[in-house]
């Protein structure tokens, strides 16, 4: 059993994201069903702070990963798209095992810019609320 995927729920397969630092922050993966996109992240050793919870970073980055796809992957071909402002509301905590879910709305794109919000759960406790304002980097 691989130990970087144990934990992770039926349906979800992984992301492959560009390398970088996506593949420090993760691993992610994502689920698709028909009108559905759901993004998630099992919280390991490696994301915990010196107290022993999920380092507030990391639910930072998840929230702003997840916004910044749902633009990405409004359109075909993809969008390029960067963050200009994120807003996230930690209401809970999480620790090494959990799984995560993010999933996003959409609120309103135009030619450059796209609004998001969404949510972050463990299960049915929605542990982050978060909007995001992103420039799409349009080929023109």
């Amino acid at each position: 059993m691989n130990p970087k995927t144990s934990g992770v729920p039926a349906g979800f397969v992984p992301a492959n994201f560009s390398p970088g630092f996506l593949t420090l922050s993760g691993p992610y993966f994502i689920y698709r069903a028909e009108g559905e996109t759901r993004l998630g992240l099992l919280v390991g050793e490696a994301h915990s702070n010196y107290v022993g919870v999920a380092h507030g970073g990391v639910l930072a980055t998840f929230a702003d990963v997840a916004l910044s796809f749902a633009v990405h992957d409004s359109e075909r071909p993809a969008l390029a798209v960067v963050s200009n402002t994120l807003t996230v509301n930690f209401l809970s905590g999480t620790k090494s095992g959990d799984w995560l879910e993010a999933t996003c709305r959409l609120d309103r794109k135009g030619k450059r810019i796209a609004y998001c919000s969404g949510e972050i759960r463990r299960g049915d406790e929605v542990l982050m609320t978060m909007t995001g304002v992103y420039t799409i980097l349009r080929k023109e």
